[in-house]
């Protein structure tokens, strides 16, 4: 059995239904500590670290190093905090490496979709799909993909065995609640006219542009900043060296050269009588200038086809419901097609990625599903993004949609399609979905990509959609991966934050506070300590709490027996 599917020997728990039901407690104290929201509720049950475990990245029998958790249910709130301190979720299992032990390093990455662009390569395969909708040409053309084949590296890296069967009954899962309180809220061929375009945007801009940055990075964006960058050269075979900007081409030379030039002339120009240029021809200028500005993913998705294209493309977005008809009506065709991925990619044996094994690995989400008026319209939660090819899903991108962001967590493709890269395709797809998503809930403003693993030259490519930040493990505060990388070639372990007096703002400061739900009575550690029988348990909630941070602590419920 492959390392993904030692999670899934773990049997979940029946799914919680939250009632608020009114019973006597005694003491006013725990009245008021046993209040309880009926609907969106973070239910974790500890698990602790595990170390010496199989490796899918370096290989390593015994390398990996990792906390984990067992989810019963979570709010999306809770899970983006738990994601901005390196923690990822596989199915309901939620785990975070344990850095500076684990033999791969994982860095939690996001990039920034309001100011990404596109790369050469980004376009080719963008090209690429329009010319295989509008005339059904499938020919590979050698050098234009990305090995952005899926995650599944992320997430089969919390292997490991938590325990084969629960003993925990349903019943103990249900909270008893005095009253409900409030819900948790939480190529441009005319260079001229361009440069022109740049000199009056230049001019214009005095402040550097706007960026959106959560309360984790604030504050640590002039220290991320100052960090000097040292160049180094790549080691063989490990692909591009990404501290050091892309090749320029001749033509781009030119083009600064040009605007260099521009700008000393308009200075000298804005000396003389503005009625020196015609308004028609600054028109004319202005007019030509947009039309000559770079394409952005929007303008290879959404084009036009001709009426008589070959193929036709829908992407559906579906949440991860049996409740929902479209889950519910594609369940079947959706499993084959990731059954037929597993064993072609990553040659599993057909007992590996049956029904089962992908219920549990990609339709299993404790995520509760939320729908506020400042939401994106299709609300929180988990979704399959289905890529429907006239009629028939030939890719599926799991996604989780959370309050900051669109966080990435696997893909499974028809590899009869591989020569469309559909990965990279797929990332491009859902960079433009999350500027979508913006547009109604202005928070949302990144696409978490999982883990950055420097040291595993085939997981590098993610560092190649730009800008893009790295989790610092230590201070959780987001650095410009251009930062990161010439330290991550001296160490494959590194703490990014270059303030050495800066620590984790979020760590554990009250013990006491953390929540616990024993005896399906919420209370905060210092009471269950007073109740517990038998030995100590502080260290592993310690442990626990320190992890997830204070805020987390003191919001999610750790189950106790």
């Amino acid at each position: 059995m492959g390392p993904m599917h030692v999670v899934e020997q773990l049997r979940p728990f029946p799914p919680v239904e939250w009632r608020c039901r009114a019973q006597p407690v005694a003491g006013c104290e725990l009245s008021k500590l046993g209040r309880l929201c009926t609907m969106h509720c973070t239910v974790v049950e500890y698990s602790g670290c595990k170390e010496g475990y199989p490796c899918g990245y370096c290989a390593s029998a015994q390398g990996k190093v990792s906390i984990g958790m067992w989810a019963h249910s979570m709010t999306v709130q809770d899970y983006q905090d738990l994601i901005d301190r390196g923690w990822r979720r596989s199915g309901k299992y939620v785990y975070k490496p344990i850095m500076n032990q684990t033999c791969c390093p994982q860095y939690t990455i996001r990039c920034q979709p309001l100011h990404f662009q596109p790369s050469k390569s980004h376009k080719k395969v963008l090209k690429k799909m329009l010319k295989f909708l509008a005339k059904g040409d499938s020919s590979k053309v050698a050098g234009d993909e990305e090995p952005m084949d899926s995650h599944r590296e992320d997430a089969i890296a919390c292997s490991f065995v938590l325990k084969n069967e629960s003993d925990i009954s349903q019943s103990e899962l249900k909270p008893l609640s005095v009253e409900e309180t409030e819900r948790v809220e939480t190529e441009d061929n005319n260079e001229e006219e361009e440069m022109k375009k740049e000199v009056t945007v230049k001019k214009v801009e005095s402040e550097p542009p706007q960026t959106c940055v959560d309360k984790d990075s604030a504050g640590s964006s002039e220290r991320s900043n100052s960090a000097k960058l040292v160049h180094t050269t790549p080691k063989p075979g490990k692909g591009a060296d990404l501290s050091k900007p892309p090749c320029r081409k001749a033509k781009d030379i030119r083009k600064e050269r040009k605007l260099h030039k521009l700008l000393q002339n308009q200075t000298h120009s804005l000396e003389g009588t503005p009625s020196q240029v015609e308004p028609q021809v600054l028109l004319s200028q202005n007019s030509k200038s947009k039309a000559n500005q770079p394409k952005s993913i929007e303008d290879f998705i959404f084009v036009s086809l001709p009426d008589d294209a070959t193929h036709q493309l829908e992407v559906r977005l579906v949440p991860v419901s049996f409740e929902d008809p479209q889950f519910n009506s594609s369940f079947s065709q959706s499993a084959t097609l990731f059954a037929k991925y597993q064993m072609a990619i990553h040659k599993d044996t057909p007992s590996e990625c049956g029904e089962y094994e992908f219920t549990r690995f990609l339709c299993d989400s404790p995520l509760e599903a939320e729908n506020p008026p400042s939401g994106p319209d299709c609300g929180y939660g988990s979704f399959h993004q289905q890529y429907w090819l006239d009629g028939k899903i030939i890719a599926v991108g799991v996604i989780d949609i959370l309050p900051y962001c669109v966080s990435s967590v696997y893909l499974y493709y028809d590899p009869d399609y591989t020569f469309l890269s559909l990965g990279v395709y797929s990332a491009l797809r859902e960079i433009a979905f999350t500027r979508q998503l913006h547009e109604k809930a202005s928070e949302l403003c990144y696409y978490y990509m999982g883990f950055y693993i420097h040291s595993c030259p085939k997981m590098r490519y993610k560092g190649q959609y730009r800008p893009s930040d790295l989790l610092c493990p230590e201070t959780y505060v987001w650095v410009p991966i251009e930062q990161c990388l010439p330290t991550l070639e001296h160490s494959k372990y590194c703490r990014f934050n270059q303030d050495l007096k800066a620590v984790d703002e979020g760590c554990i400061k009250e013990l006491g506070r953390v929540r616990v739900l024993h005896k399906r009575i919420v209370m905060p550690y210092s009471m269950y300590k007073k109740r517990r029988k038998g030995p100590s348990d502080e260290a592993s909630v310690q442990q626990y709490a320190s992890l997830v941070g204070q805020t987390c602590s003191e919001r999610m419920l750790l189950f106790r027996s």
